[in-house]
């Protein structure tokens, strides 16, 4: 039986199943959670663990067809003008529950599109969140950069905020293809970008590119990935193109009879995989890549990888607090989402309310599988010895777990009393196997593809 059709014979190229970037997963937030808990749970913080801050801009100039992120199109400055002044009043509503020596571990502004802000706009919302908190000595900062909108001025003003690690977006530098999912941008301006973040001292660059959009074969995506590897970048994200018309209309623009089936995504993924790890990359989790001495290369090879919304992490903060539209807070309490319409969110700030939509409280059983979900994520293997120590899991309790697993996935995992480890030619099947401890509903979601 070769490897395609055993993956069918298990059922991976049918199975929408989560991402796994939190625990539980959005679709299962609720309106329970309000502003009144974000105040306390932001009280409670212990001003000795520096949080981290995400900023969400949803602005774009132009909205990607392939893109199924909470954005909306602006031609015009005066939009992004007044909803940075919005953000500088989340920040003031948040600053005046938050104990005195509180310090930022981790800032990142995503979007959207945040270079989109103007340079005067950039230092404006920078100089709020240094009045919120000041940096960590260890500080990250970084920024969604978009080659199509970054000149000089908004590079220098973003150095001079602090910034120092960038992530670009490539997707894919095909030209056809480019046209196709509704996103042009050339080797040469993503490259002038790069080497003008560089020449401002920003060393650490992260880049996005994706596989299983139409039109992808493994000589496109070869050449892609070839140049990719030219701009040298610190760390690599190689996601799998999620096709959710129903949740953003957009993708209606994709023709989706010129889609890679799953057995095209996987071999797609393989053939970028294997130029990244003949490049001296460190395979991370089971879509990143670093180079070795990257941050995460460092938390993986010591046991300190996580998994947040951002994906996989080396960021040690145990609270992220967000701020913007539609942007999700995880605090040891829970997670709080902020409104996701722009013009609720605006509405609620001006009116002097945190603009939380929904959220989770978290349950001790929360906390259990959460993390057993990140350790299969992260490490793909569980440690009884850690779940015993920090969740209080018997050595029978773990077993049930174990021969679960084991049923549900024969000859896939390596089980003992110790651990259990999914089998690296089972790696394919993690996001399958992590949602095997999920103990929500699948059915109150539709997730993208596993492969």
């Amino acid at each position: 039986m070769n490897k395609h059709t055993q993956l069918r014979k298990l059922g991976l190229f049918d199975a929408r199943v989560p991402r796994y970037t939190s625990y539980p997963t959005a679709p299962h937030f609720s309106d329970t959670v309000g502003g009144d808990d974000v105040t306390d749970w932001l009280s409670a913080l212990n001003p000795a663990e520096p949080i981290s801050l995400y900023v969400h801009v949803p602005f774009c100039r132009r909205l990607c067809w392939f893109c199924a992120c909470r954005t909306q199109g602006t031609t015009t400055a005066g939009p992004v003008a007044a909803y940075v002044e919005t953000l500088k009043a989340e920040l003031a509503l948040v600053k005046a529950h938050l104990p005195e020596g509180i310090e930022i571990g981790h800032l990142h502004w995503g979007g959207g599109t945040p270079t989109l802000l103007e340079a005067g706009m950039i230092a404006d919302l920078s100089g709020a969140i240094r009045d919120l908190a000041p940096f960590a000595q260890d500080y990250e900062f970084s920024v969604e950069v978009d080659p199509n909108e970054i000149d000089d001025a908004r590079l220098d003003a973003l150095a001079e905020a602090g910034m120092n690690r960038a992530s670009i977006g490539v997707q894919d530098f095909d030209p056809q293809i480019q046209e196709t999912i509704g996103r042009i941008q050339s080797y040469e301006t993503t490259k002038a970008a790069v080497e003008g973040l560089r020449a401002r001292g920003i060393r650490s660059l992260n880049a996005d590119i994706l596989y299983g959009l139409p039109g992808q074969t493994r000589e496109k995506i070869s050449e892609s990935v070839q140049k990719l590897l030219s701009l040298s970048p610190d760390r690599v994200a190689l996601f799998g193109y999620a096709h959710v018309p129903w949740m953003a209309r957009r993708q209606n623009m994709i023709p989706t009879d010129e889609l890679p089936t799953p057995e095209e995504r996987l071999d797609l993924f393989n053939t970028a995989r294997d130029l990244f790890v003949w490049d001296n990359y460190a395979e991370i989790g089971i879509d990143h890549f670093a180079k070795k001495g990257d941050g995460l290369e460092v938390a993986l090879r010591t046991g300190k990888l996580r998994r947040n919304f951002q994906g996989y992490t080396d960021d040690k903060c145990p609270t992220m607090v967000g701020i913007g539209a539609s942007s999700i807070a995880k605090y040891p309490g829970g997670y709080a989402q902020n409104q996701p319409s722009t013009s609720k969110y605006q509405a609620d700030v001006r009116a002097g309310l945190l603009p939380i939509a929904k959220g989770h409280r978290f349950t001790e059983e929360d906390h259990l599988r959460g993390r057993i979900i990140e350790a299969l994520m992260c490490d793909f293997r569980v440690e009884a010895a850690e779940l015993s120590e920090v969740y209080g899991l018997t050595q029978a309790e773990f077993n049930d777990f174990a021969t679960s697993a084991a049923e549900a996935f024969p000859e896939m995992l390596d089980i003992s009393s110790e651990r259990i480890v999914i089998r690296e030619e089972a790696r394919p099947l993690t996001r399958m196997i992590a949602r095997h401890f999920d103990a929500y509903d699948m059915t109150q979601a539709q997730h993208s593809s596993a492969v």
